[in-house]
C-alpha cells in the first residue's frame, strides 16, 4: 500500500472527526465536511470565510481601516508613509492626488522576498557558516598532531646539547604549551561565534517559516529582510602553527642560541556571499528565443531598464521622470528627477532603493521613502553608468570633465573602496571620452563594460586586472559597426551585450566567447539590459519606447 494515501493521512472534519474534509474555513481555519458547514457558520459571525480544501489559506486577512471601520484596508499611500489606506479614505481630501498600491500587490512581493531569502538562507548562507565551522573544528582537531610534531623537534635538538641544555628545553615546553592554550582558545572563540551566528540563522529560518506559512498582512508587510545581516560572514580565521628554528650550540647564549617560537600568526580570509543568485544548474540556450511580453513605456527615446523583481521594472528615457511598470504596462511610481534633467542610468540597490546617476549635477542619488538624497557627489568628474554588486557596493563609469579620462570606481556607500582605470602597462582600460559605458557585475565577481565608443566589451577581474575584450563576431548579416549599449549577466555568468545598430543581442560565455545572437525578436535600436533572477531578458528599443521581455535559456 502507499504510505502516502494510507487512511492516517486522510484529512477529517474536524467538528464532527469522521467525514473527510471537503472545506475550510479561511478565517477560523477549521477543516470542514459538507454537512458541518452550516453548523460552523450558524452562529452568524460574518467574517467566516469557506472555501475549498485544496484552496485554504488562500484569503488574505486585510486589516481594518482606523478612519472607516466597516471597510478593509486594501491599498497603501504611498505619499503617506505606506500608510494603509481603504477605498473611502482614497477618495477624501486627505489623499487627493496621492499614489496608491494594492496590499495584495506588496503582500505578493514580500512572500516572494520570504520564499528567496529562506532558499538564500539554507541553499547558501547557512551551508557557507558550515564550511567555515567545519575548517575550525579541523584545525583544532590537527592542533594536537602540528605541536606533537613540533616538540618532537625540540626534543631532538635537545638531545644533542645534553644535560645542560635540559633547562632550556624545559623551559621552552612550557612556553609552547602556553602558545598552544592561546591559539585553542582563539580557535574556540571563533567557533563559538560562529556556532552563535548560526544558531541565529536556524532562528531566523524558523521564523521565516512561520510568516510564509501565514496568511496575516501585518506581519508579512513589516517584514525586513535580514540576508544584509548575515551576508558578510565574520572573517575565515587561519592561525598558523608557531615554528621552532635551531640554533648553533654556544654555552655562553644557550637560551637564545637554542632557537625561538615564533609568536601565532592569524591570517584572516574575507568571505564573500552572492545574494539573490541562488544555485542553478546548467540553463541551455533556446534555439529560438521566445518573445514573452511588450511593454510600452510611453518614452521617445527609452534609455534604460532595471528590474525590481519579476513583474515590475524602473525604466528611464530622455525625459524627467523615472516610471516604475508592472508585466502589463501600468505605472505602478513615478519619480522625478531633483534637477529636472533626464537620468544618466537607473540601479536599484539592494533595499530595493532606486538609483540614479546625473551627469550635469555630477551626483548620484538615491530614492529611499519617496524621499530624494545625495549618495555621491564628485568633483572634476561626471557620473555615468551605475550597478549595485552582489555584496551591495556601487559601481560608478565616470569621465573627467576634461573628456581626457574614463574610469570604474567601487563606492560602499558614499565611500570611495577602488578605481579601474589602467591595465597592467599603465594603458587606459576604457575610451577617454563621454560616451556611455555601461556595467554590469559577473556571478563569478568579473566586471564587464560596454564601451561604445572604443567598440568593445571591456572585463576585468574583482582586482581590477584586465581578462580580456570581445569586439564583435564576424558576420555576413550584422554589415553595421560593433558599438556595444546596455550589458547584463545571468545566473549562468553569460554576458549579454546591446548591438543597437545591427539590431540585436550578443551572448558570450564568461571567457569572452561569443556563443550565438539573440536577432530573431524584430528588435529595433537595443539600448539598455537586465535580467531578471529567472533569466529572463529586458531589452529596451530606444526609438520604439518598448520594453520587451525575452525568454532564451530552457
Amino acid at each position: 500500500m502507499d504510505p502516502h494515501s494510507s487512511a492516517q493521512d486522510v484529512h477529517r472534519c474536524d467538528l464532527c472527526e469522521t467525514a473527510i474534509v471537503q472545506s475550510y474555513c479561511d478565517f477560523c481555519h477549521v477543516n470542514l465536511c459538507t454537512p458541518c458547514i452550516g453548523k460552523h457558520i450558524s452562529d452568524e459571525y460574518d467574517k467566516h470565510k469557506i472555501v475549498p480544501f485544496q484552496k485554504r489559506r488562500s484569503t488574505l486577512i486585510h486589516s481594518k481601516c482606523e478612519t472607516h471601520s466597516h471597510r478593509n484596508c486594501e491599498f497603501q499611500c504611498k505619499d503617506c508613509n505606506n500608510m494603509f489606506v481603504c477605498s473611502s479614505c482614497m477618495a477624501s481630501k486627505q489623499h487627493k492626488g496621492h499614489n496608491f498600491v494594492e496590499v495584495t500587490e506588496i503582500y505578493k512581493a514580500k512572500k516572494d522576498d520570504i520564499k528567496k531569502d529562506t532558499k538564500e538562507l539554507k541553499n547558501h548562507i547557512s551551508p557557507t557558516y558550515e564550511e567555515i565551522a567545519l575548517d575550525l573544528e579541523n584545525q583544532l582537531a590537527n592542533l594536537d598532531g602540528g605541536y606533537d610534531k613540533l616538540t618532537t623537534t625540540m626534543s631532538k635538538q635537545g638531545d644533542q646539547w645534553h644535560r645542560e641544555i635540559d633547562i632550556i628545553v624545559n623551559k621552552m615546553k612550557t612556553e609552547i604549551s602556553e602558545i598552544k592554550v592561546k591559539h585553542k582558545e582563539l580557535l574556540q572563540k571563533h567557533l563559538n561565534e560562529i556556532k552563535q551566528i548560526q544558531s541565529l540563522i536556524k532562528e531566523t529560518l524558523h521564523a521565516l517559516r512561520k510568516i510564509e506559512e501565514s496568511t496575516e498582512v501585518s506581519p508579512i508587510i513589516e517584514y525586513s529582510s535580514k540576508i544584509r545581516e548575515f551576508s558578510k560572514p565574520p572573517p575565515k580565521v587561519k592561525v598558523t602553527l608557531p615554528t621552532f628554528i635551531p640554533k648553533p650550540i654556544d654555552r655562553e647564549k644557550l637560551y637564545t642560541l637554542f632557537g625561538h617560537i615564533t609568536p601565532l600568526s592569524t591570517a584572516t580570509e574575507e568571505q564573500i556571499l552572492l545574494q539573490n543568485q541562488p544555485y542553478t544548474s546548467d540553463r541551455e540556450l533556446l534555439d529560438e528565443p521566445e518573445l514573452v511580453a511588450t511593454i510600452q513605456t510611453g518614452y521617445r527615446n527609452l534609455c534604460s531598464v532595471t528590474c525590481v523583481n519579476e513583474e515590475r521594472i524602473w525604466t528611464s528615457g530622455e525625459t524627467k521622470d523615472i516610471k516604475c511598470l508592472n508585466i502589463k504596462g501600468s505605472t505602478l511610481h513615478t519619480i522625478f528627477t531633483k534637477s529636472g534633467v533626464w537620468p544618466s542610468d537607473i540601479a536599484v540597490d539592494s533595499d530595493g532603493n532606486l538609483l540614479y546617476s546625473n551627469r550635469g549635477t555630477r551626483t548620484v542619488y538615491k530614492v529611499k521613502s519617496c524621499q530624494t538624497e545625495e549618495v555621491i557627489r564628485l568633483q572634476g568628474w561626471k557620473p555615468f553608468n551605475l550597478c549595485v554588486t552582489s555584496t551591495g557596493d556601487l559601481l560608478v563609469t565616470m569621465y573627467s570633465e576634461d573628456l581626457t579620462q574614463s574610469k570604474v570606481v567601487r563606492y560602499s556607500g558614499s565611500t570611495q573602496k577602488q578605481t579601474i582605470q589602467f591595465d597592467d602597462d599603465g594603458k587606459p582600460l576604457y575610451s577617454s571620452n563621454s560616451s556611455m559605458k555601461c556595467i554590469t557585475e559577473n556571478r563569478n565577481n568579473d566586471i564587464c563594460v560596454a564601451d561604445y565608443q572604443a567598440g568593445a566589451v571591456v572585463v576585468v577581474n574583482q582586482n581590477g586586472k584586465l581578462r580580456w575584450r570581445y569586439t564583435g563576431h564576424p558576420s555576413f548579416t550584422k554589415n553595421k559597426t560593433f558599438n556595444p549599449y546596455g550589458i547584463t549577466t545571468d545566473t549562468q555568468m553569460r554576458i549579454l551585450t546591446a548591438d543597437r545598430y545591427n539590431h540585436c543581442i550578443h551572448i558570450l560565455n564568461q571567457n569572452g566567447q561569443f556563443l550565438r545572437y539573440i536577432d530573431n525578436r524584430d528588435l529595433k535600436n537595443p539600448f539598455g539590459l537586465c535580467v531578471d533572477n529567472n533569466d529572463n531578458l529586458f531589452v529596451c528599443e530606444f526609438n520604439e519606447g518598448n520594453v520587451k521581455k525575452i525568454k532564451y535559456l530552457k
